[in-house]
């Protein structure tokens, strides 16, 4: 009876042992086959985009048919562990499969990559050439046309001009994808108002130029000069034209006041002699208002002219020769001879 009570209860304790062994090993198993799910899925680089109202789960299931995790439940758990479930932003998140999960999890917690789009102004373009270059960058063109013909986005365009013309500064900006049209040309207005500095407007000042005046020159150097180390030689020219009274003649204000191409000039139609706040032919000053919007050389250029010829005269007419280079003089008999013998 003693034997017999023994065996069962060796019997009891190899059965208890091997599910004491079974339960270990269906732990092990669990455990490994639960740490093999936060090691890296495998896939390719991904770019996810978060987009506002996209959920955590609805993520996680991409990601894993993206191959980026091995499990969504997985991603899940681990973000819910960190106590960063709710912590998904809008905007990009650069992925690999190469990431294990916490990796992923970690990327997903950080701040989101903001999905940009590029336009560049070139310098001297007019307020009617950039729409279409927005347009390209996915912006809504009518917008833009309203808000680059919405002069009281300028404090020196407002009450003054129809639009932004002259004020809307040449460069190439980085904008959020979705940005309003209205905050992207705010924030060229807003650049080119940093060049007014108050020792810029300081400068402009002592020539007996208001900043608008200073932007309106600058224009007319920026459309007649074929590289910026001439800009400041037709400066001088101008602003010696204007101090002593004589007409500008410049080709590009004419230009501008017909809605004409500078090419599209006709002197045999009389563009020349007609008549409009713009052309400097017809009227003595300062034309209406900017012809395009100028670039810093053109800028700066009016504040530094060079209003001297090499033997101290007064710079008073130039010219384009077609050698491609500018001829500069003070008289306009000398004007002509270099025009007959360059042109």
């Amino acid at each position: 009876m003693t034997r017999l009570r023994g065996g069962r209860m060796a019997l009891w304790a190899k059965l208890l042992l091997g599910l004491g062994l079974l339960l270990l090993v269906a732990a092990a198993g669990v455990f490994f086959y639960l740490r093999s799910l936060t090691q890296p899925a495998g896939g390719g680089p991904y770019t996810l985009e978060v987009k506002p109202g996209d959920s955590l789960p609805a993520v996680a299931r991409t990601l894993q048919e993206r191959g980026i995790v091995k499990h969504a439940d997985a991603l899940r758990f681990v973000m819910r562990q960190q106590g960063t479930a709710g912590s998904l932003k809008e905007g990009l998140y650069d992925l690999t499969g190469d990431m294990t999960v916490f990796q992923v999890a970690e990327k997903l917690a950080g701040p989101a990559r903001i999905p940009t789009v590029n336009v560049t102004v070139p310098e001297g373009w007019r307020i009617r050439d950039i729409p279409p270059v927005f347009e390209k960058a996915g912006f809504d063109r009518a917008g833009i046309e309203a808000a680059l013909n919405d002069a009281s986005l300028s404090q020196y365009a407002r009450g003054k001009q129809s639009n932004l013309e002259g004020f809307v500064f040449p460069a190439t900006y980085e904008f959020r994808v979705g940005e309003s049209p209205e905050d992207a040309v705010a924030e060229m207005v807003e650049r080119m108002e940093r060049e007014f500095t108050p020792q810029n407007v300081q400068a402009a000042k002592a020539l007996g130029l208001s900043v608008r005046d200073w932007v309106i020159l600058a224009s007319m150097v920026q459309a007649e000069a074929a590289n910026d180390a001439e800009m400041p030689v037709i400066a001088g020219v101008f602003l010696n034209r204007l101090r002593d009274g004589i007409p500008l003649g410049s080709d590009p204000t004419v230009a501008y006041g017909l809605g004409k191409n500078l090419p599209e000039l006709d002197r045999s139609a009389g563009d020349f002699t007609k008549d409009t706040p713009y052309s400097t032919y017809t009227r003595q000053g300062l034309p209406a208002g900017p012809i395009n919007n100028p670039g810093q050389p053109a800028l700066l250029s009016v504040l530094k002219a060079e209003r001297k010829l090499p033997d101290g005269r007064d710079a008073l007419y130039f010219l384009h020769a077609r050698d491609g280079k500018i001829y500069v003089n003070h008289t306009y008999a000398e004007h002509l001879r270099d025009n007959a013998a360059h042109r």
